[in-house]
């Protein structure tokens, strides 16, 4: 993969284990592996958590914000390593630190997740995330995954 190519979901079905109603990435728009990547959640009025959160003003669950730039940072991890995760292998959470909610995610909007890596050892990852719509900071947290084997 080259760096800053876009990646469509067809690639990110290949390197992502979820899916509906937990897939939260639609399309990457670059990556720089080792560094970072930008990649979009269009978020529909159809989405299932709408029903209930809340019914009068659905609001996408912060949650669901901070699932979808873990998803990111799996897939710059993923195209870092160079590695296709197979069913033996599950990309974890291990922290997530300094979550701040600065505005709602509603219907319509396109949640733009910029997800950097700060430092990388012993299969750790540490990374910055922002997510954003219009440019304007909707979460912002510092996540910490991992790799690990099944079986």
């Amino acid at each position: 993969m080259s760096d800053n190519a876009p990646i469509d979901i067809y690639q990110i079905l290949k390197l992502l284990p979820h899916r509906y109603p937990i897939l939260l990435v639609d399309r990457v728009l670059s990556v720089v592996e080792g560094k970072s990547i930008k990649a979009l959640k269009n978020v529909s009025v159809n989405e299932p958590y709408f029903s209930g959160h809340f019914p009068s003003r659905p609001v996408m669950p912060g949650v669901l914000m901070i699932e979808a730039l873990a998803q990111a940072a799996g897939l710059l991890s993923f195209l870092t390593l160079n590695v296709t995760p197979d069913d033996n292998s599950v990309f974890y959470f291990a922290g997530i630190d300094g979550a701040r909610f600065k505005r709602p995610v509603q219907p319509g909007d396109q949640l733009i997740l910029d997800v950097e890596i700060e430092r990388q050892k012993a299969g750790i990852f540490k990374f910055l995330g922002r997510a954003s719509v219009d440019g304007e900071t909707a979460v912002e947290a510092s996540l910490m995954c991992t790799m690990r084997k099944v079986s």
